[in-house]
């Protein structure tokens, strides 16, 4: 019985000590489960709150944090100033064998949203193209941009070919900017662009001039034009051309004052601060171009008037100078602009003055180009001054269209002598009279003002 007694006993001691034994290795496994909690928990939050400094000192605690079961989450954390070193990292581990980051977590690191913006930024500055700043290049095999034939509106005033102009020279120049390239003119490409929009120029017969320039480059890629475009030329205040598949049209209204005309009484007035009455078909077009200045500039033209009014103050024209009344009116069509423009839906476009070509630089039977880097057209610096100033005063974007200075070497694109005078073609005798009828101030067509329109198509494309 003693025997049976101490077996028992010790039997209930092994029994004892196993199950301590098992409470003891559960507890000690348990704290080491706890402990590699603590320890991923600490590690977390160490990477989320180190600097960028210390990722650039510490590349290799990086890379084990990006070992994680979330890489993606991981890389919010990396600096785009360190995004090459982490990336040489993650190739060395890939190509060791090891786990590497999925693909979708690399391309987020080669492409920081902020790093894409600078290099955006630097690209613009660097590319920055002035297209009115260039040289005139001679192309022997160069052709109008349209044959004169495919434009049966265009004007007898300035189709010199038609007019008996012998010479072609002048048609094979092109215009290139310095350091960029100006995208070539396409008339498809562009009605496209104006698909159910409208383009007005409003001006003098310059900007009557652009028109038809216009109207002839759109009119010629219209592939039936006689069935598939509307055109009508027969008044002077207003033209169009309409594309009838394109629902777009192009329409010139004629105001050289760019302000409303009045007559009272028998004397004509000049009312400063109120736009030309044609402004009322302004609202809505997509595509504005103005100009003013030629009439401003022309004493004749002038005289033709008897009283300046500003709202309520009547003054005589020879009591107030031009150039303040330019001012004035100026203003009154820059606060037009601002207020009844959409710029989300409209371009405005100012162009700048069309130089004549008269005394030194006379443009009778010249088939020549003007070199002379020195050579300045003849027009009052003060207007030209006004409408830059003007300009850059407005709240509203426009557009500068700074043809003067491409234009002044092009004295030998002038109808001259091969023009019309009073609505009828000049005569063998007036030909012989070119100081009293050469046309030194329109532009024959096709020409010069194609580049202009060309200018005007490149700034909606580089746009």
């Amino acid at each position: 019985m003693k025997i049976s007694s101490s077996i028992t006993n010790k039997w209930s001691f092994c029994i004892f000590a196993s199950f301590l034994s098992c409470i003891i290795l559960l507890v000690c496994l348990n704290q080491g489960h706890d402990s590699e909690k603590l320890s991923g928990v600490q590690n977390i939050t160490l990477s989320a709150t180190t600097s960028s400094n210390d990722s650039a000192q510490h590349p290799a605690a990086s890379m084990q944090h990006l070992e994680s079961s979330n890489p993606a989450a991981s890389i919010q954390f990396l600096e785009p100033s360190h995004v090459g070193e982490h990336v040489k990292e993650i190739n060395k581990e890939d190509h060791s064998g090891n786990l590497a980051p999925h693909p979708a977590a690399i391309m987020q690191l080669l492409q920081p949203s902020n790093v894409g913006e600078h290099e955006n930024e630097t690209n613009e500055e660097e590319h920055v193209c002035n297209i009115f700043d260039g040289k005139w290049v001679y192309d022997p095999t160069a052709s109008p941009m349209y044959n004169r034939s495919q434009c049966p509106f265009l004007s007898d005033q300035v189709s010199c070919q038609r007019n008996g102009r012998p010479d072609f020279v002048y048609e094979k120049w092109n215009w290139e900017a310095k350091g960029c390239e100006i995208p070539r003119f396409n008339g498809t490409d562009m009605l496209e662009r104006l698909r159910g929009k409208r383009v007005i120029i409003v001006g003098d017969s310059l900007n009557r001039n652009q028109w038809e320039s216009l109207a002839c480059l759109l009119y010629s890629a219209i592939p039936i034009p006689s069935s598939q475009a509307y055109v009508n030329v027969k008044s002077g205040d207003y033209k169009v051309l309409r594309a009838k598949d394109y629902n777009c049209s192009v329409e010139f209204y004629w105001s050289p004052f760019l302000i409303e005309l009045k007559e009272r009484r028998g004397k004509k007035i000049m009312r400063l601060n109120k736009l030309s009455a044609s402004a009322q078909n302004w609202h809505g077009a997509h595509i504005m171009v103005f100009n003013t200045g030629h009439w401003w500039n022309h004493p004749g033209k002038i005289k033709e008037f008897d009283f300046f009014q500003y709202r309520k103050k009547v003054v005589e024209v020879d009591k107030i100078e031009t150039g303040l009344a330019f001012e004035m009116a100026m203003k009154t069509w820059a606060r037009w602009i601002d207020k009844t423009v959409d710029i989300n839906n409209t371009k405005v476009f100012f162009r700048s003055i069309s130089p004549e070509h008269k005394g030194k630089q006379w443009c009778y039977n010249e088939t020549k180009l003007i070199m002379d880097e020195s050579y300045k057209a003849i027009f009052p610096k003060s207007m030209v001054e006004i409408v830059e100033r003007t300009i850059s005063s407005m709240k509203k974007p426009v557009k500068y269209l700074n043809i003067t200075k491409l234009s002044q070497y092009r004295r030998d694109a002038h109808p001259s002598v091969y023009t019309t005078k009073q609505g009828k073609l000049l005569t063998a005798a007036q030909r012989r009279q070119p100081w009293s009828y050469a046309d030194c101030s329109h532009w024959c067509l096709p020409g010069l003002p194609d580049t202009w329109n060309r200018l005007v198509y490149a700034s909606m494309v580089l746009d």
